[in-house]
């Protein structure tokens, strides 16, 4: 019969974590609200998906192009990176130091903490470095944690998502904007 978790090898209780944590997110309602766009009937324009191209920073402010990201970064059961991301530049412009620790808290519990449900994925010194901070949070107090990150996502999931299916579907299903269409129309003309 069952001996309880405590017989299961090491490797199967973290499979389960990782498990839970996927489940979790899935299942309950995220408490960060990204910019999250209907696409609809209103497209991003193929210049502005091409500017995606350009920079991981032209992506994260482009309203479309954070949806695409994000839509991706679901697919691939990571997004917890990209609410984790937000939910510290929230946290920075806090202007209450009342508010400071609840918040502080609340994003800990959410993304580092060891029961974590959105638990992302930075290492050892760094989380330490993060619990620390907690002691007297301030709004930098998140800073090492949201650039390793950022870096993560700039140089792992940004270089895939321009090679996604997802991303070359709406280059192929963009029109050009209405401003450069009377340019080249114009061209044609002279």
């Amino acid at each position: 019969m069952c001996k309880g978790l405590a017989s299961l090898p090491t490797c199967c209780l973290e499979r389960a974590k990782e498990l839970k944590a996927r489940l979790g997110s899935i299942l309950q309602k995220p408490d960060w609200s990204l910019p999250c766009c209907k696409i609809g009937k209103h497209r991003p324009t193929l210049e502005e998906c091409l500017k995606w191209k350009e920079s991981f920073e032209k992506l994260l402010s482009s309203k479309y192009g954070l949806c695409a990201f994000t839509a991706f970064l679901v697919s691939e059961f990571s997004e917890e990176n990209i609410a984790f991301y937000f939910a510290c530049e929230e946290y920075k412009n806090t202007k209450s130091p009342a508010k400071l620790s609840a918040k502080a808290q609340k994003i800990y519990d959410e993304f580092i903490g060891s029961d974590a449900p959105r638990e992302i994925n930075i290492d050892h010194e760094t989380r330490d470095i993060t619990k620390a901070n907690m002691l007297v949070p301030s709004p930098s107090c998140f800073d090492m944690a949201q650039h390793k990150i950022y870096m993560l996502m700039a140089k792992d999931c940004y270089p895939r998502f321009l090679r996604s299916p997802a991303y070359g579907d709406l280059v192929c299903q963009a029109k050009p904007s209405t401003k450069a269409t009377k340019q080249q129309q114009q061209e044609k003309k002279v």
